[in-house]
């Protein structure tokens, strides 16, 4: 990303920026987070099944996934101000026309604009720290966004249980908008300059191309023949499109130089496990809760030890990612996920409210560290006029993990137990440490 003489002067100690980015992370995150909870009443509304219902969280991931490398090269052609006023907006409107909707169909519809405009949030606030702040700074800064963002996102399912007892799901699933109050601010301190190259839209339809399909199969166990035979012609044709293009346009949406970054792509493979698991579990256990006659509001009773982590977790790991480094941290965040899936697994099959909420707690902490943790071994690994868009794809991997845990969750959950569920989606972060960890030492070997 191009940082010209508009960028702010005089930043030095991270001090409450972080803190703000981190709300308005938080917020983006707070509307799906709330919506969760208010599920098993979204299916009753509009007479859906529960996994039917849980197309709500997967469009909303999916288009985080496909958007954040688009917003990421918006920022690499225009500067950070225009794609994140932009977005701030529309994710707003997004909230407000998801609960304004009629059915849902329109709700869907209302979710992927919402996903649209949350992508910026989720790409250019960490883009905005990388051009503030370097080196310690940047990782504590991070982990204070994070941390932050996460405890909003863990108070979520609680406001979302209080506002669906006043108002119903529809209120709670506006939330996101309240971010538009800190936009006057944001928008002053945004670099406005940029290298106005232009953005290739083809390589970005091929990659929404596949992302869907990927999701689509995941949801066909529950969502139907139809829809896994769409998922697996869009994935199948996708993918080799994807790889074709990126070979012959070496700068285009995907540049190759990124994407074949082996630190680049390790970190965000692996650490892609980190919210597969929070998403899971924001689907999953108010399924679970669901099934034992809960309120929307006792299930975010049962997720606020999560708030809690989030809240005292930022100076825990940006110690840790002080002194293990980037790649380690990451090793410590998937295994924290491998735990805290487990612990759902148990709690889920024993009906125990505190060992579910014991999982929730713990995933909650391994995506406080495994975020900043990824966006600092990808910050590094780049040069700093590929920076907006190399974050843009690792949080595009990350995001599309994200997807992958909804969609497991919603597709899987109709025909296999959630203890069930949760126990197979260890392999996950299982899958993501070996990467991590044999890549590394088979680099250094050869080194």
């Amino acid at each position: 990303m191009t940082i010209d003489k508009d960028t702010p002067r005089g930043v030095r100690a991270p001090g409450w920026i972080p803190v703000l980015l981190g709300v308005i992370y938080g917020l983006a995150t707070t509307g799906t987070s709330a919506l969760a909870v208010s599920l098993p009443q979204v299916s009753g509304e509009f007479d859906v099944s529960a996994s039917g219902a849980a197309w709500a969280i997967s469009v909303y991931t999916v288009m985080l996934a496909v958007a954040t490398p688009l917003h990421g090269r918006l920022a690499d052609s225009y500067g950070l101000r225009v794609p994140l006023i932009v977005g701030m907006v529309t994710m707003s409107i997004g909230a407000v026309a998801a609960a304004l909707a009629p059915s849902f169909p329109l709700l869907l519809v209302a979710r992927i604009v919402q996903g649209f405009g949350g992508a910026s949030i989720a790409v250019l606030t960490t883009a905005l720290l990388s051009a503030l702040w370097e080196g310690p700074q940047r990782g504590a800064a991070l982990g204070r966004v994070t941390g932050v963002g996460a405890t909003f996102s863990a108070l979520g399912p609680l406001i979302g249980g209080a506002l669906e007892n006043l108002g119903g799901w529809r209120l709670a699933v506006t939330m996101p908008a309240v971010g538009l109050l800190a936009l006057p601010y944001l928008a002053r301190l945004a670099p406005s300059g940029g290298s106005g190259n232009r953005i290739d839209r083809t390589g970005a339809l091929l990659v929404a191309t596949a992302a869907s399909g990927l999701v689509l199969v995941l949801q066909s166990p529950s969502a139907g023949v139809v829809t896994g035979i769409v998922g697996a012609v869009l994935l199948v044709s996708g993918v080799p499109a994807v790889v074709a293009w990126v070979r012959a346009r070496p700068q285009g949406f995907l540049p190759r130089s990124v994407v074949s970054n082996p630190v680049v792509l390790r970190s965000a493979f692996a650490a892609s496990a980190v919210p597969a698991s929070w998403f899971a579990m924001l689907v999953g256990v108010p399924s679970v809760t669901a099934s034992w006659g809960w309120t929307p509001l006792q299930t975010g009773l049962l997720m606020l030890p999560a708030a809690v982590v989030g809240l005292v977790a930022p100076t825990f790991c940006r110690k840790v990612l002080a002194k293990l480094g980037a790649r380690l941290a990451i090793s410590v965040s998937c295994s924290l996920a491998m735990l805290a899936l487990l612990v759902a697994a148990a709690g889920a099959a024993m009906d125990s409210a505190p060992v579910l909420a014991l999982g929730v707690a713990l995933t909650t902490g391994s995506f406080a560290l495994g975020q900043p943790s990824m966006m600092s071994a990808v910050s590094e690994a780049v040069d700093l006029t590929d920076r907006g868009v190399a974050i843009g794809i690792a949080t595009l991997v990350s995001f599309t993990g994200a997807s992958i845990g909804a969609s497991l969750v919603g597709g899987l959950g109709g025909v296999a137990s959630l203890s069930t569920v949760f126990l197979a989606m260890t392999a996950l972060p299982v899958l993501g440490l070996a990467v991590l960890l044999l890549t590394g030492r088979r680099r250094a070997a050869l080194a």
